[in-house]
């Protein structure tokens, strides 16, 4: 187990690594449009049997989880959904255009906001939208987050029908205490349900995320939400750290850095949730995720063929993922591109036929390599260099070696087991982007 000194020492702001160049370090000048349609086409052709992965950004929530940082728009009014629903499968159609044939789908998750904002039918008829100009590959895997209190029977059953067997359910604690202070409601009970339901309707894989740092939270109530949540037996359990960003979310400021966790307090949480995990017969696949031995996540780490993408962790691998719908991120392998953040900017360019990319960045040879050795380390824990361990990396990494975190063996740096929970520490060596220019203003959560 990781030593409170050693995880006050590396709690510092860190990226979370769900790409390379990460967002606020895209060169965005060098990137357009066209640039971005010439990267899918070409990374398109060159796996085409590899399949592709989507994702489809479901903005609506009827009322705002204070600690939230995804990009989210508040509303009780379900009028909304119809028009965004058109504007997602014409997206689809501007890309369909690019591809030139019906795609073979490996992957395809539904994120939010909030999924389960969308009535069945209306998701029943995206869903179908998608796939009537697809064919999903024989290992495909679709998923898509829920919340607790709002997902019915309908809707596990309407999605389950057009092939999703991955849910993911968001719990963060059930302190009762912690949820007024995150508005962020759902009891064990209802939570229990959803799960049997799902089960019951056949979904093989369920997911719960929790996180700790949260306002008000104690290591009792912590305690106490995973003792629950143990047994239900999730097949995957996400830990996250809270990320505290109020400058980029204002909802944050619901309360103050006084009602928070922090240093020994905040350790300590994230050391008692991980024993009480592991424990339990979770095994720690990778940054914030635990899996049972028979969850394919778990399956994946171990024969070493983990991914990591904007989605995070997951056991399909494609050079292609499509973002679909307000802020979505695509990935080209060679080029990343981003839709607009508002839902009334994406509409207009959609519904003007233009594909809704605002911002990109198309990758070097440099960045490419860079970008392999971030995904080894997050996904294998280990990564070798063809010429040697350059000096700069070396050096970057000394203290990480000295603390246990690291060893190096020739060419070839590897994570040792202490070092599991410093990942994102670890990476930041390999970033020459960071190391180039440091930022001037706070654009990143802390480490742990």
């Amino acid at each position: 187990m990781e030593t409170a000194a050693l995880l006050k020492k590396y709690n510092i702001a860190a990226p979370r690594y769900t790409s390379y160049p990460t967002v606020p370090y895209w060169e965005n000048e060098n990137f357009d449009t066209d640039k971005w349609k010439g990267a899918v086409r070409t990374i398109y052709a060159s796996h085409l049997s590899e399949g592709i992965s989507l994702y489809i950004h479901l903005p609506f929530c009827e009322s705002l989880c204070t600690y939230c940082g995804c990009n989210t728009r508040i509303t009780k009014n379900h009028a909304v959904e119809l028009p965004y629903i058109k504007a997602v499968l014409t997206e689809w159609k501007m890309y369909l255009k690019l591809l030139g044939d019906r795609p073979k789908i490996k992957e395809l998750h539904l994120g939010g906001g909030t999924p389960t904002f969308f009535q069945p039918e209306n998701l029943h008829l995206l869903i179908e939208g998608i796939l009537d100009y697809s064919v999903l590959t024989p290992e495909s895997s679709l998923s898509f987050e829920a919340h607790p209190a709002n997902t019915t029977f309908a809707h596990l059953e309407t999605l389950y029908r057009l092939g999703f067997k991955r849910l993911s359910l968001g719990i963060q604690d059930f302190d009762p205490k912690v949820q007024l202070m995150i508005n962020r409601f759902q009891t064990p009970q209802q939570v229990l349900m959803v799960t049997e339901q799902a089960r019951a309707i056949g979904f093989n894989s369920i997911n719960f995320d929790l996180i700790y740092g949260l306002p008000c939270q104690t290591n009792n109530g912590l305690s106490s939400t995973i003792e629950d949540i143990i047994q239900m037996r999730p097949d995957r359990i996400a830990f996250y750290s809270y990320a505290h960003v109020p400058w980029i979310k204002p909802g944050q400021r619901h309360y103050t850095e006084k009602d928070l966790p922090v240093g020994d307090a905040k350790f300590a949480l994230y050391q008692t949730g991980k024993k009480l995990l592991q424990d339990a017969g979770y095994q720690d696949v990778g940054m914030d995720h635990f899996a049972l031995n028979t969850d394919s996540l778990f399956i994946a780490r171990k024969e070493q063929q983990l991914h990591r993408n904007f989605m995070g962790y997951t056991d399909q691998h494609t050079h292609l993922l499509l973002g679909l719908g307000v802020s979505s991120i695509s990935d080209g392998w060679n080029a990343f591109a981003q839709n607009p953040k508002t839902v009334e900017a994406y509409l207009e360019r959609v519904n003007n036929g233009i594909l809704p990319v605002e911002k990109g960045h198309l990758l070097s040879k440099k960045d490419l390599v860079i970008r392999q050795h971030i995904l080894n380390i997050m996904c294998k824990e280990t990564t070798t260099y063809a010429d040697g361990t350059p000096d700069n990396v070396y050096e970057r990494l000394s203290q990480l070696i000295e603390d246990g975190l690291v060893q190096i063996t020739g060419n070839k740096i590897s994570v040792t087991p202490n070092g599991k929970s410093f990942l994102r520490n670890i990476c930041m060596a390999f970033d020459e982007k960071l190391w180039a220019k440091q930022p001037a203003t706070k654009i990143f959560s802390a480490a742990i």
